[in-house]
């Protein structure tokens, strides 16, 4: 969206519009261009307009209905915090005892939103002028809050009245490509960094891919998954690490929300044995931040190979960060071998999951061609440095 498009939305008209418009539905988009558009509606409002639609449809994912009230731009949905992850974010600075939270890189505002709701006065910032327009438009429920539109790293936080600072820089290029390099963020990591030399309370927020091995000494990492998918490594610092600096894992999942935290007493080298009477597939963002070992003895159990991420026990454990299985059987992996035991067994409805093997499960389970009555779940794997398919069922 260009700044046209955007003045023209902000219009009486335009809004008007925007609100009156039915459910997005993708496969009416075009008609329903062709009629506006001959009610006499600028072609500009009306491709506004029908892309905002389109965006808060998709929106509705990260915001659920607050989406419906929302603008947004493509990339800045792309980056949003979702608003699960941003109001764990907002807790940080509340019980850190924050007031004053510059948001130096704000986007659309997700995060910034997140801050005013919970009663913390916001400075948001953004380098792109139309993204900064959207951010106002989305922070307008909350006259303690201001955008500006400019560099957030050229603010004097101290004149400010700043006391905690929260950044997410873009790690995209403007074609859309994934930048690994944090030195190529915008702005780059280490200037981001500099800023707890002023405002000791800083927090970013990272893509989840980040290798342990860039955490800085004094953070706490937390990787976090929701639902099953990591979506990010928040990076906290001073207060808002209150119990130091470390690696943890935050796992949202059904409106609960579980840590998982790296003690001194955790084996780095958990045992490796064979597999017992119960399988534990922990989440990714536990394999992420370097936990796996913590599940290990928690559940008082071992690894069933040194590279894979699954962990056995021969007792059943309730682990709020781990998926636990019964293990029914064993077999070592062949496609025969495979195919005739569960042909044994009636079973048509198969998942596989998978882990340290190159089998692709669609092309497997054609090629295993079952069409019994029965559903199972087998996990294909290395066990003790052999593939080996283990067949199990949830607990």
């Amino acid at each position: 969206m260009d700044d046209q498009g955007l003045t023209q939305l902000l219009s009486p008209t335009g809004w008007a519009l925007l609100t009156a418009l039915p459910p997005y539905d993708e496969s009416r988009v075009m008609a329903l261009s062709e009629r506006l558009r001959s009610e006499g509606l600028d072609p500009v409002l009306v491709a506004a307009a029908l892309t905002q639609s389109r965006l808060r449809a998709k929106g509705h994912a990260k915001f659920g209905d607050f989406a419906d009230g929302m603008l947004f731009t493509p990339a800045g949905l792309e980056q949003a915090t979702r608003l699960t992850v941003a109001a764990q974010h907002a807790r940080r600075y509340l019980a850190a005892g924050s007031t004053h939270v510059a948001d130096l890189t704000c986007g659309i505002g997700a995060d910034a939103m997140t801050f005013a709701g919970v009663g913390l006065r916001v400075l948001a910032t953004d380098l792109d002028e139309v993204t900064a327009a959207v951010a106002t438009v989305n922070l307008r429920h909350f006259p303690e809050s201001q955008v500006r539109h400019g560099d957030g790293l050229a603010l004097d936080l101290l004149a400010e009245g700043v006391d905690a600072v929260y950044a997410d820089p873009a790690r995209r290029t403007s074609s859309g490509s994934r930048v690994f390099d944090p030195a190529a963020y915008s702005p780059p990591l280490d200037a981001v960094l500099a800023v707890r030399e002023q405002v000791p309370a800083l927090g970013l927020k990272l893509g989840p891919g980040l290798p342990r091995t860039a955490v800085p000494d004094d953070a706490e990492a937390q990787w976090v998954s929701v639902d099953g998918d990591v979506v990010e490594v928040g990076l906290w610092f001073g207060p808002l690490a209150p119990d130091g600096p470390g690696r943890s894992a935050l796992v949202l999942h059904d409106g609960t929300s579980h840590v998982l935290r790296a003690t001194p007493d955790d084996d780095p080298h958990p045992p490796v044995g064979p597999v017992g009477a119960y399988l534990y597939e922990p989440d990714g963002a536990v394999i992420r931040a370097g936990l796996v070992g913590t599940v290990a003895q928690q559940v008082h159990g071992r690894l069933i190979d040194p590279t894979i991420a699954y962990v056995t026990s021969d007792a059943l454990h309730d682990h709020p960060t781990a998926t636990a299985y019964r293990v029914l059987d064993t077999l070592p992996f062949g496609l025969k071998r495979l195919r005739t035991y569960l042909r044994g067994r009636d079973v048509g409805r198969l998942t596989i999951k998978k882990r340290g093997t190159a089998v692709v499960p669609e092309q497997l389970r054609h090629q295993l061609d079952l069409r019994g009555s029965a559903e199972a779940t087998i996990v294909l794997t290395r066990v003790g440095g052999t593939q080996q398919v283990l067949v199990v069922e949830p607990v």
